[in-house]
């Protein structure tokens, strides 16, 4: 039958159809992009609520869906499928109306739902457009001169700053051994051929405070890089852009192969306008069950704390709340001194779930994303992410389990009451992982903190910023909540683009019964700007690392590091003598 509802938001045309027996009854609802997707979904809760149908497919129609607002599945959801092979939710807003201004074209930004808009990020003709940035090449970065921790001042090169003495918002991007800073400027002073740049708060406290990352200044033979970004004056290259949110307009440089007319348009440009697309959330008690997403593309996010109140994480994106050095150190039982403290906050993702179990993702895309792609945040049970693609995302692609809750401290144990707090038997296999971490370049590929029973299987991972996969968290080698983790038959090469201190695999924390096997990790990035060209590995055990059997995995040569690890580790035939076997049945399949 054909339901036309015009109380709905929008004009809502889906044919259901029925199937089933007397004990067990599906339904499907086929919708198009000009409908309303949360009602669709309302629909098919209704549907069970009434005994209707005990599982219900929506089918969405090729085409964008754009939405307002995420949408919500809810432990009323539980038993729903949501296909799609050529559909795509987006956050995203068409910019329209450009016009010729020199060698830039501009055009006015709309309000969204009500609201004047910011943003981090533009698509055009579905490539990533350039925030206007003072450097086209990220080899031809400025160093520091000094850096100032008692008055908060970072000295740089006076030709650095030039052109954005008069720029209202510019940031400074800083790079610090294996994070990112994003630092709104406050003021520059000149002195003679330096400048003195101040920021604002909270990340002035922040970026002086904290001892971990620290930027390196002459004195080590490696200053840090930055670059600068975010002012008007820095749009000088084909494909970069530039948003003047006082006047609300967005200017554009085009490239060669973007043709433009006042009376033709030959080129789509989307701006984001949400930071999250899809939010799954039961509870404890009442978890949200069995939600399949089958082919559907996920893009066009951004995330705004950068813009608002910096950015300064500590690791893989995870960004300080409040960071200092501790004097005199705490003595820790089972572990070395400790000299910093640290309480972290996490970025939005594109889709996050909490409270769940056998949320799953089959044959999906994650891409033009402005903050991290999937997130299992808290409280998950099993759910498997298979033969998607993440590509094109500014901070982690997959991200699963807590990197210790904002109240705990994130050198101590975490080791809940409530193990159902603990994501367990998630499933990352089959997928392809490429130029995410293209903004925050202190994040990883596959990201996974306090998690049990993980398995990491058979993915491709290249093109990335830092590290390839990252396992555990803590910084501890103290019982925890984390066991029985797999890593296995990984393919992962051309990572390190950006930063080192960093291995094709990488963990932390004690996680008996985890077993890292039969991967195979090539071909790291070698930029110059790094603080130590000498200090990356293929293999890396990190600080409290223990109970973890890492064996069979291919590398060219025997460059691992086991750095302040716990007991119980066992490393069995790893290096260049692997068998040929393992080596080409790595990766995705």
């Amino acid at each position: 039958m054909i339901i036309n509802d015009k109380n709905m938001r929008k004009r809502l045309f889906f044919l259901i159809i029925l199937f089933g027996c007397l004990h067990m009854q599906g339904a499907e609802i086929f919708i198009t992009p000009d409908s309303s997707l949360a009602d669709a979904v309302r629909q098919a809760r209704e549907m069970r609520r009434l005994g209707q149908a005990n599982e219900v497919t929506i089918h969405l129609a090729a085409g964008t869906y754009y939405i307002y607002e995420p949408l919500r599945l809810r432990p009323e959801d539980s038993g729903l499928t949501i296909s799609g092979s050529q559909a795509v939710i987006s956050g995203g807003m068409q910019i329209k109306g450009w016009r010729k201004q020199g060698k830039l074209l501009v055009a006015d930004v709309p309000d969204f739902n009500g609201r004047p808009v910011d943003f981090r990020q533009l698509w055009v003709n579905g490539r990533k457009a350039v925030r206007a940035r003072d450097v086209s090449e990220f080899e031809q970065m400025a160093r520091i001169r000094t850096y100032d921790k008692k008055n908060q001042v970072l000295w740089v090169p006076r030709k650095a700053v030039e052109k954005i003495l008069r720029a209202p918002y510019a940031e400074m991007v800083l790079h610090e051994m294996w994070c990112t800073s994003n630092l709104r400027i406050k003021s520059i002073e000149l002195q003679g051929d330096s400048a003195g740049i101040r920021f604002h708060q909270p990340e002035a406290k922040l970026q002086f405070e904290h001892p971990w990352p620290s930027p390196m200044t002459p004195n080590t033979g490696h200053p840090s890089p930055f670059y600068l970004t975010n002012a008007k004056d820095l749009l000088d290259e084909p494909g970069e852009w530039y948003h003047d949110i006082r006047e609300h307009k967005l200017y554009y440089m085009s490239r060669k192969n973007e043709t433009f007319t006042n009376r033709n348009e030959m080129f789509t440009a989307i701006v984001p306008v949400m930071e999250t697309l899809v939010e799954v959330i039961g509870s404890a008690e009442r978890p949200v069950r069995n939600i399949t997403f089958k082919g559907v593309a996920f893009s066009h996010t951004t995330w705004m704390r950068p813009s608002e109140k910096g950015h300064v994480p500590l690791q893989a994106g995870m960004y300080l709340l409040e960071a200092y050095k501790l004097r005199p150190q705490i003595d820790r039982p089972n572990n070395h001194k400790l000299d910093n403290q640290g309480w972290l906050g996490r970025a939005d993702a594109a889709v996050e779930l909490r409270y769940t179990e056998d949320i799953n993702f089959d044959g999906c895309r994650f891409e033009h994303l402005g903050g991290s792609g999937l997130d299992y945040v808290v409280a998950c049970r099993r759910g498997a992410t298979t033969n998607c693609t993440f590509t094109d995302i500014a901070m982690n692609g997959y991200v699963c389990g807590s990197f210790s809750p904002e109240g705990l401290e994130t050198h101590l144990p975490y080791q809940p009451t409530d193990f159902r707090e603990v994501c367990s038997g998630q499933q990352v296999d089959n997928c392809h992982f490429y130029d995410v971490t293209n903004e925050d370049w202190g994040c990883v590929a596959i990201c996974a903190g306090y998690v049990s029973g993980i398995c990491i299987e058979h993915n491709t991972i290249n093109n990335v910023s830092y590290t390839g996969i990252s396992l555990g968290w803590g910084w501890n080698r103290d019982l925890v909540c984390m066991k029985d983790n797999k890593v296995h038959a990984n393919l992962i090469y051309d990572y390190a683009r950006h930063m080192y201190d960093c291995a094709g695999i990488y963990t932390l924390g004690n996680q008996p019964g985890t077993v890292i096997s039969e991967n195979v990790v090539r071909d790291i990035a070698k930029p110059s700007y790094v603080h130590d060209p000498n200090h990356w590995f293929y293999l890396y055990t990190d600080e409290g690392s223990s109970n973890i059997t890492i064996r069979d995995n291919w590398t060219p040569e025997e460059k691992y590091l086991q750095n302040a690890n716990g007991p119980g580790n066992v490393w069995e035939n790893n290096g260049p003598q692997v068998s040929e076997n393992i080596k080409d049945h790595a990766g995705k399949q």
